[in-house]
């Protein structure tokens, strides 16, 4: 099992944190509110903690879950604290009205990220394409994923299954740029064709 920090206290943080104390992790929340991390740590219980914002996660696996604006801000005021971590990017950069991506073609949320942490650090795209509340109830579910790095790939891999869930490898980095348009998708579904939130994408392997 890992020690697994997540940075954020909403509907995100708390769902993947809910996940992981079921699937045996270690679990740290933080919060800049330190108030709200130590309510949410309280509230999830299973030995969950709140950390310090801006120190040092004690987590091997560092989950973003903050607004997509604040996640090259707070990466970069992490610094060097996130050295050989992996840092899981769940966010989806998307215009207020979802009419389009924040970022340009040929780049990604999670490219910006990965520019913004030490070199020692691998970014991982996943679970920008679930939404929240329906990966709180604990349905077996698919997240996709992407990296570029091996290592990195297998232990998100591995995390992913304990959570009672199936991880697709998207491939490279470079493929986060249409997981995020993906996650746009499915907002715009929700709007139009299945008319509301409540549904999840997934992969059916055909035999």
């Amino acid at each position: 099992m890992s020690s697994i920090s997540i940075i954020g206290v909403g509907t995100m943080a708390r769902a993947l944190a809910a996940r992981a104390l079921a699937g045996g992790h270690a679990v740290e929340v933080v919060g800049r509110d330190a108030a709200k991390a130590k309510d949410l740590a309280a509230a999830l219980g299973g030995g969950a903690t709140a950390g310090t914002f801006g120190s040092a996660p004690a987590g091997d696996i560092v989950i973003l879950a903050v607004p997509n604006a604040s996640a090259v801000p707070v990466v970069a005021q992490y610094g060097d604290a996130l050295a050989g971590k992996i840092i899981i990017d769940i966010t989806n950069p998307m215009k207020a009205d979802a009419s389009g991506l924040t970022t340009p073609d040929g780049t990604s949320a999670a490219q910006e990220i990965t520019k913004a942490a030490p070199a020692s650090a691998h970014v991982v795209k996943a679970f920008n394409t679930v939404f929240g509340h329906v990966l709180a109830p604990g349905r077996p579910l698919d997240v996709l994923f992407a990296c570029d790095d091996a290592r990195a790939k297998a232990s998100v891999s591995t995390f992913i299954e304990s959570l009672g869930l199936r991880p697709l490898d998207a491939g490279g980095l470079e493929m986060a740029h249409w997981l995020e348009g993906t996650g746009l998708l499915m907002v715009s579904l929700a709007r139009h064709g299945v008319g509301d939130f409540n549904f999840s994408l997934g992969v059916n392997v055909l035999v």
